[in-house]
């Protein structure tokens, strides 16, 4: 099993933003995370989610993801994603970013877990503060898919 953990921030929202991740498999821990000069919230805390499953290299253990983005997790598990795929998203925010997580989730066997952010719990604080410290120090990237629509 691959355990993953991911969080997103903002300052302002919209403003500066980052993601943090923290992956485990078995004893390997590994760590990412990247800022953007100007995005939201919601559009880091699903990134730091695609990121995370484009940096797996195989497809054959089951993912669980970790995550305390009621947006992201509800979308999910709740069946919005899929109603907003049969309405070609029409009116909903964030589509290159949900089609990026689409493509980037086929063929894992992913369970997706919400966890209470700032409650104590060490991989989900980990991830805040390496997504606060994007964020506030950068680099900063330039989030296209907010800035140019």
């Amino acid at each position: 099993m691959i355990t993953i953990y991911t969080d997103g921030s903002a300052l302002g929202n919209p403003g500066p933003g980052g993601y943090g991740i923290v992956m485990r498999f078995g004893e390997k821990v590994k760590e990412i995370s990247g800022g953007y000069r100007n995005t939201t919230n919601n559009r880091m805390e699903l990134l730091a989610i695609i990121v995370a499953l484009k940096s797996l290299k195989t497809k054959k253990h089951p993912i669980h993801i970790y995550s305390d983005s009621k947006y992201v997790i509800d979308s999910i598990t709740k069946g919005w994603l899929a109603g907003w795929i049969k309405k070609d998203f029409k009116g909903k925010k964030n589509v290159d970013l949900w089609k990026q997580y689409l493509d980037a989730s086929k063929g894992y066997d992913i369970n997706f877990h919400w966890v209470k952010g700032h409650a104590g719990n060490p991989d989900n604080e980990r991830c805040d503060r390496l997504a606060v410290a994007k964020a506030e120090n950068g680099p900063h990237m330039i989030d296209e898919g907010f800035e140019n629509r």
